[in-house]
């Protein structure tokens, strides 16, 4: 593992930069994978991508955060899994292979501003190294067919069903406005804060982030078991329904609530917590877009709130130590609202806050946290962070 990129390059420098952000969902959680509605913000820290092109084809690519280097050449079929970071990588390219030619490969060393976890860093190195790859080759791909290769990569070459939140937040998002995305119709809008007749403006809070110090791949975490549960839930739904259809192409996104809320006494508790999470989620996504719309951030704040408390209830994610930083930030002053990062299995927590209270909320929620838990003082972190547009790629600083 380097400990800066001048120690990769030696004495050349990198040619390209790309900057794919990490990014956060306030509305929205746990239903991409069942076509629902959601929300979502790129942030201004990320994974940054320096490198340079080989006209052989070759790629090796190294990590700040991870040991090992990734090697592998563009112009040979991607199979075999290492189960380490560069899979996401050798995704990415097995990916771009199905549809396109690749001659040119990349040399590089990728660093991220964030420790992993819950904060999309997964899509985010997926988005990047796409564009990164798509740059060397000359290729023009615009931000949605990012999103398309990056959700084939995690799902069919890394293994985690996921839906298209992630990376279309990464890729699609802009400063300054809340991205709105039907996963279901793949359609999209990003919203300033106050409808789209308001002038694009600062928003009115900020973002902070608190990472608990306990990552994990979600792969590792019972995100797929999740998953299943939502295509049960929805296949029973429809079987009250005398429609027949198969297990795994059984979303929630082809029923309705007023299905649900007819069968729901005959459900299975845990299915039945399951379809409720996602119907009211849904719910809320919708409420929360009116209340941006109107510019109230109290009462979007709130509609987060009840997302996170759902998240325990129904969707039953969430360990010790989220709850325990999700309490804090909760009774903290200043806090408009907060849910977990990601699939809230592990990693983060985040707030959006009164940019005037932001450092206090900090302070007191991490010694809230390390009073709790203070075996993870010296690991646990906080950042303050703003919108961001998604992926950009540019040529390197020198």
């Amino acid at each position: 593992m380097y400990s800066d990129y001048k120690a990769f390059f030696k004495d050349s420098e990198p040619e390209f930069h790309v900057f794919s952000p990490y990014c956060v969902c306030p509305l929205g959680a746990h239903v991409d994978h069942q076509h629902g509605l959601v929300t979502g913000f790129a942030l201004d820290k990320g994974i940054d991508i320096l490198f340079s092109t080989t006209d052989d084809g070759t790629v090796e690519m190294a990590s700040l955060s991870f040991p090992g280097m990734t090697q592998t050449n563009v112009r040979c079929q991607q199979y075999e899994h290492q189960f380490n970071w560069g899979d996401y990588l050798r995704g990415a390219l097995w990916a771009m292979q199905q549809k396109y030619v690749l001659k040119t490969g990349v040399r590089g060393i990728i660093r991220g501003s964030i420790p992993s976890g819950g904060i999309a860093s997964s899509a985010a190195l997926l988005c990047g190294f796409i564009a990164a790859v798509a740059k060397a080759n000359h290729m023009q791909l615009n931000r949605q067919k990012i999103v398309e290769l990056a959700s084939r990569a995690e799902r069919l070459f890394v293994g985690l069903n996921n839906g298209i939140l992630d990376q279309s937040c990464v890729s699609l998002c802009q400063k300054n406005q809340l991205l709105f995305l039907d996963t279901d119709s793949g359609e999209h809008s990003l919203v300033p804060f106050g409808g789209t007749g308001a002038p694009l403006a600062p928003l009115p809070f900020r973002i902070v982030i608190f990472y608990s110090g306990v990552s994990r791949s979600l792969t590792n975490t019972d995100y797929n078991l999740r998953v299943q549960e939502c295509r049960t839930a929805a296949n029973i739904l429809q079987a009250y329904e005398d429609k027949n259809a198969d297990l795994e192409t059984s979303i929630l996104r082809h029923t309705t609530r007023k299905t649900f809320d007819k069968y729901v006494s005959m459900m299975p508790p845990r299915y039945a917590r399951r379809a409720r999470h996602f119907f009211t989620e849904c719910e809320r996504v919708e409420e929360g877009m009116e209340a941006w719309r109107q510019g109230e951030i109290e009462q979007f704040g709130e509609l987060m709130f009840e997302s996170c408390e759902s998240s325990i209830l129904n969707y039953e994610c969430g360990s010790p130590q989220l709850i325990s930083i999700y309490r804090s930030l909760r009774h903290a002053q200043g806090v408009y609202g907060a849910r977990f990062c990601g699939a809230g299995f592990i990693g983060s927590c985040f707030a959006l806050v009164d940019p005037d209270e932001a450092d206090n909320i900090r302070e007191q929620v991490m010694a809230d946290y390390v009073q709790e838990f203070p075996m993870y003082k010296d690991l646990v972190r906080s950042f303050i962070c703003d919108s961001h547009e998604g992926v950009e790629i540019k040529e390197a600083a020198r």
